[in-house]
């Protein structure tokens, strides 16, 4: 009998290949999937938001630890915009009907953007703080089931090892556990919530490394194990992301669970902007994310 395919819906662009290809390693990598001028753009508002446009409401803007010094700032400081749900010019990259059309392949019809990111991987400063320790994504996520969770990411310039491509370990997805994660015990210095898996030993698995040019885009389950190294160039290393869910997913109470560690953290940085009274839960946080993109309107 066929085994059934449990991390994936079919129906769409995944070829059947490809699919099996998703469902045996926990990634895809798609090439060329999102058009230049599209890129172009992206990397323009980065910019702009990074000399000091006007942020949308929501947008976190993440100064890279090593550069938390760096009185010049602009760009090279900035290692991450978060939360762009609001800003319509890189929320257009959630909502392209290319990218979509492989998520509702994985995940189904009813599709709500629930995470997004622009990372650009500045050049290292000697701390190995660009690094991001292996990890599962879904270990930020207050939602279930994992496997209507799916994360599509485009390189936005060429992705090499030495700039610090994705590197992920190839089912690992298949073990279905969340494992526990905390900040890395390497040393020098480490950007916030760049936490990664407890006592794992790079060395004893099989990395794959993803290199990609601008425009590929990987889409991955949220428990892939995976990471980034440092970024050893003169240049950066960008790219674009957004974790898409279902929109019959349900919340989960993550309190005493491995997850407890970054519900503290968020619930920390929320009082940070909000003031110490602020009383918005976890789920509560992640409801201010959520945007409908596709299908049915989601419950989140």
């Amino acid at each position: 009998a066929e085994t059934p395919l449990r991390y994936s819906v079919g129906g769409g662009q995944l070829s059947p290949s490809d699919r099996l290809f998703y469902e045996k390693n926990g990634f895809i990598v798609v090439k060329g999937l999102v058009p230049e001028h599209c890129v172009r753009d992206y990397i323009a508002r980065f910019q702009e938001i990074c000399a000091g446009a006007q942020r949308p409401p929501g947008l976190t803007v993440m100064r890279d630890v090593s550069a938390l010094d760096d009185s010049g700032g602009g760009e090279r400081a900035v290692y991450k915009l978060q939360d762009f749900q609001n800003d319509d010019r890189l929320f257009a990259y959630c909502q392209l009907p290319q990218v979509l059309d492989y998520v509702v392949d994985i995940i189904g019809p009813d599709v709500a953007a629930m995470h997004t990111m622009l990372i650009s991987k500045p050049p290292d400063r000697g701390t190995l703080s660009s690094r991001h320790p292996l990890h599962q994504d879904l270990y930020y996520f207050p939602f279930r089931p994992a496997d209507r969770v799916v994360c599509a990411w485009t390189a936005l310039e060429p992705v090499t090892r030495a700039n610090g491509c994705l590197v992920a370990v190839p089912g690992s997805h298949l073990d279905g556990r969340l494992l526990p994660h905390d900040y890395p015990n390497w040393g020098g210095k480490v950007n916030k919530a760049f936490h990664g898996i407890v006592d794992l030993d790079p060395g004893s698995l099989p990395l794959t490394y993803l290199e990609m040019s601008a425009g590929d885009t990987v889409l991955f389950h949220p428990l892939l194990i995976h990471g980034s190294g440092a970024n050893r160039t003169e240049g950066y290393r960008k790219a674009i992301s957004c974790h898409y869910a279902s929109a019959h997913v349900e919340y989960i109470d993550v309190t005493g669970t491995h997850q407890q560690k970054i519900a503290d953290e968020v619930d920390e940085i929320v009082r940070q902007r909000l003031g110490p009274d602020a009383k918005l839960s976890y789920e509560d946080v992640w409801r201010l994310r959520a945007r409908h993109v596709r299908g049915r309107e989601a419950k989140l």
